[in-house]
């Protein structure tokens, strides 16, 4: 049978749990050790502590004999000081303490009696200062002691006492068994407070987690308006919902873009269809005949078409998880060059001057590259030739001009081109770059050009910027548009 997975809040709880509990058995076990084993010791020493009379007898006889020398030959003297009696203390001793009878703890249970004195004998003992047995028991480890002096205060050796192997009397036994009740009621009952201490910590710590999880399952079911309040107990979670939160207004201002794409396809789509049905319906009504003239509008439509299908391939595809191109040392002046001279006879057919500035000549004569793509550099040339060939009135013109900027950094390449009349809005320069955005029909051909697909400025910006370049649109000098595109360009150029 296999067992549920636990959650992670049940996994902090089982955790914390198993750590307090742990801790718990730890505190109980050594309790109850040092109790067991504790208690003999501190035994001993309540009832060392009662035989001051002994010590000074022990002491008197040191005096007396000169030295433990007698106590160590002649056993029965031991025997004869530790019979409890009556004694007469001398001036320089401490106040005189009768000798009681000897007990192992400070309160006797009433109709019990203290253990014989043989009992409690067997376990005393006299070491000198060198810690060598003088008579009675050795020194145990755990065992009670106390100084013994002569009459000028100066050590002569100890009086021990063993502890007890067993406790012998009721009252001690009833004494550590209700200690030892003590211990372990302590201990179930911090175990009680333990887990439910685990359960509240794990509750609280991982509610956010919850409200994380409630948020992604409402952003998968589509609702990308929902966010999750920033009211978590930790920097950490504070930090996830957070990103959490930055995620989903990425997610609906891709699903904005994404609609706005598509009605922004289906409306550039629309125009040319729109137009083409209108000519082959008027050429079925017979409105009019299908001509040279006719035909020459539809192939425009359809190219119209074709243009504005390859452009959204494009930029679909330099949008995605497309690879990246194979970049290598390439001349950007003489791709531009080459653009030029390739778009020359169209700007004669349309009467627009196409120039170059002498700096760009100039520049062209210099070893200039740029790490980048050779094929999607003269895109973009042809790309901003084509964009303003279309908008620029016939007799109008275009300059070419090219500039480096070396300004204690990586040197810069800078191009401009600027056309005459007409020029573009101020509000409209900034959306000029967006995808199928064109500009107001003042910008327009008088023609009856309908325009670009106005994607052309969007994939230049797109290829510019993975060139680490820039581009930009403010307004000609000329009257018309400028486009200044800077590239950064290699410090060591190849060969």
């Amino acid at each position: 049978m296999q067992l549920p997975r636990l959650t992670l809040q049940g996994k902090a709880f089982a955790a914390l749990s198993a750590l307090l509990v742990v801790m718990l058995v730890l505190f109980v076990g050594f309790s109850l050790l040092g109790l067991q084993r504790g208690l003999g010791p501190y035994v001993a020493e309540v009832e060392l502590a009662r035989m001051d009379w002994l010590v000074f007898r022990l002491q008197a006889a040191y005096e007396q004999q000169g030295g433990w020398q007698t106590l160590r030959e002649q056993p029965g003297l031991w025997r004869e000081l530790r019979r409890p009696r009556n004694v007469q203390m001398p001036t320089f001793g401490p106040a005189p303490v009768p000798a009681p009878e000897p007990l192992l703890l400070p309160q006797v249970t009433p109709g019990t009696a203290p253990p014989p004195v043989d009992a409690l004998s067997r376990r005393l003992g006299v070491v000198d200062t060198q810690g060598r047995v003088v008579a009675g028991a050795a020194p145990v480890a755990g065992g009670a002691r106390t100084a013994l002096r002569d009459g000028e205060g100066r050590l002569i050796g100890h009086l021990v006492l063993a502890p007890l192997d067993g406790l012998e009397r009721d009252a001690d036994r009833a004494f550590l068994s209700k200690q030892l009740g003590f211990v372990v009621w302590s201990g179930v009952t911090g175990l009680a407070l333990a887990l439910l201490l685990s359960w509240w910590l794990a509750r609280r710590w991982l509610r956010p987690i919850d409200t994380l999880v409630t948020g992604a399952q409402a952003i998968a079911a589509g609702e990308l308006h929902t966010r999750v309040p920033e009211q978590a107990d930790s920097e950490e979670f504070t930090r996830l919902i957070h990103t959490f939160n930055a995620m989903a207004e990425q997610l609906a201002s891709v699903e904005a873009s994404r609609r706005q794409w598509i009605g922004d396809t289906a409306h550039e789509l629309r125009t040319p269809l729109a137009a083409m049905r209108a000519e082959i319906e008027a050429v079925q009504d017979g409105v009019r005949p299908f001509d040279e003239k006719t035909a020459r509008r539809l192939h425009r439509q359809v190219m119209r078409l074709i243009q504005l299908v390859g452009d959204l391939r494009a930029s679909v595809d330099m949008a995605g998880d497309q690879p990246p191109p194979v970049m290598s040392a390439v001349q950007p002046l003489a791709l531009l060059r080459e653009a030029m001279a390739g778009m020359q006879s169209r700007f004669d057919q349309t009467g627009v001057a196409l120039q170059a500035a002498p700096d760009l000549a100039t520049l062209a004569k210099q070893p200039l590259q740029v790490h980048g793509n050779a094929q999607q550099l003269h895109r973009v040339f042809l790309n901003l030739l084509e964009n303003s060939l279309r908008y620029t009135d016939p007799g109008g013109r275009l300059q070419v001009s090219a500039s480096v900027q070396r300004n204690g950094g990586s040197p810069r390449l800078t191009l401009r081109l600027d056309d005459t009349a007409p020029g573009v809005a101020p509000h409209e320069l900034p959306h000029l770059f967006e995808r199928l955005y064109r500009a107001e029909a003042s910008r327009r051909r008088a023609s009856g050009d309908l325009g670009g697909s106005g994607l052309g400025l969007a994939i230049c910006r797109t290829i510019v910027q993975a060139h680490g370049g820039q581009i930009e649109a403010s307004a000609s000098p000329l009257g018309g548009l400028r486009i200044t595109l800077t590239l950064p360009l290699l410090e060591n150029p190849s060969p």
